[in-house]
């Protein structure tokens, strides 16, 4: 079975170390974002990102979402933002807005970059404490199988996947509820791709000042 962490404020040094030792190993770690709990691996690591598809019953030919820490992070992953984009981070970041960048050609799978990438800075300040502590940022597909119901606590991680991941993070349950909205704001107009925590009249409210998506609006 895997190791199942039982996280708080004076362990966290320990977790770290665990957690960056599992993914540098090519392993699969389990940890809470804003609503689910999340698989995580180096998007990097090729083996490691098949092994999510694998475990989860994924089609091949939908991609994994990135997460980072902050916003600096975007230099070496992605084109420059669109106005758009920009307007959407300052307003919506960290919170449950996945956003699609143009990205630079990298290492990361080709089931990440494809044409497009979709990354989001998430609102859980514990994922955030999580990816300050790597050099590369993490997969968060849901921990799930495929079309089942996401997981919540940890428990149901371990129910859910047994020894095919290696680290659980437990930080606590999770509040459940809705995805993250999934936006491409690369090109006007605006698409919504994915409805989520975030309305996306909140999203065309936010761009009406925006000059690149004023005419879609």
């Amino acid at each position: 079975m895997p190791q199942i962490l039982k996280v708080d404020p004076g362990s966290w040094e320990s977790a770290l170390s665990e957690t960056k030792k599992v993914l540098k190993a090519g392993g699969i770690v389990a940890f809470p974002t804003d609503t689910f709990y999340g698989l995580g691996v180096n998007p990097y690591n090729r083996i490691a990102v098949d092994k999510i598809y694998e475990i989860k019953g994924r089609d091949p030919e939908k991609p994994l979402l990135l997460l980072i820490d902050s916003v600096s992070k975007l230099e070496n992953l992605v084109e420059e933002p669109s106005a758009a984009c920009i307007k959407l981070m300052q307003t919506f970041w960290p919170g449950p807005l996945t956003l699609l960048f143009k990205p630079k050609p990298s290492s990361i799978h080709e089931n990440i970059t494809a044409d497009l990438i979709g990354i989001r800075q998430p609102g859980n300040p514990i994922t955030r404490k999580i990816l300050s502590a790597l050099d590369h940022p993490l997969t968060a597909p849901s921990a799930n199988i495929s079309g089942g119901a996401p997981a919540t606590t940890a428990q149901q991680v371990q129910d859910t996947f047994g020894e095919k991941i290696d680290l659980i993070l437990d930080i606590g349950d999770c509040k459940g509820g809705n995805p993250s909205t999934l936006i491409n704001a690369t090109d006007t107009p605006v698409q919504l791709i994915r409805a989520g925590e975030i309305d996306f009249k909140n999203i065309q409210e936010c761009l009406k000042g925006c000059l690149q998506t004023q005419e879609s609006l």
